[in-house]
């Protein structure tokens, strides 16, 4: 992954398309490209079988939103304590590592525009 000063993205949010969101990944997430390129093959897969596009724009926005994270370093880290915080064996750790991880794919979804405000 690349670095950036404290804080700050890696790079800027990419247009949401299957090719930007590509690039945006080969930069931030390069051990990620592999899923990106199975999951695109699937949801296309799927648009043709059903003659619709709601599988390929679900890829796409789950894509925006995964960049978004992941191009805040910080950010993705925070969602990884997280998710290994949500593993716990504990309930109330375990529902309080759930309702951060909403926060933040929620947070995540409206700045991508994909949640009104």
């Amino acid at each position: 992954m690349t670095t950036s000063a404290a804080g700050q993205p890696l790079i800027p949010q990419p247009p949401a398309t299957v090719a930007a969101l590509r690039q945006a990944v080969r930069q931030i997430a390069p051990a990620a490209l592999p899923a990106f390129t199975q999951e695109l093959d699937q949801a296309a897969d799927q648009s043709r079988q059903g003659s619709d596009l709601a599988p390929l724009q679900r890829f796409v926005a789950q894509w925006a939103v995964y960049v978004h994270i992941q191009r805040q370093p910080e950010l993705a880290a925070d969602l990884r304590r997280w998710e290994n915080a949500a593993e716990s064996d504990d309930a109330a750790q375990a529902r309080q590592a759930a309702s951060q991880i909403g926060q933040i794919l929620d947070a995540a979804h409206e700045a991508v525009g994909l949640l009104a405000r």
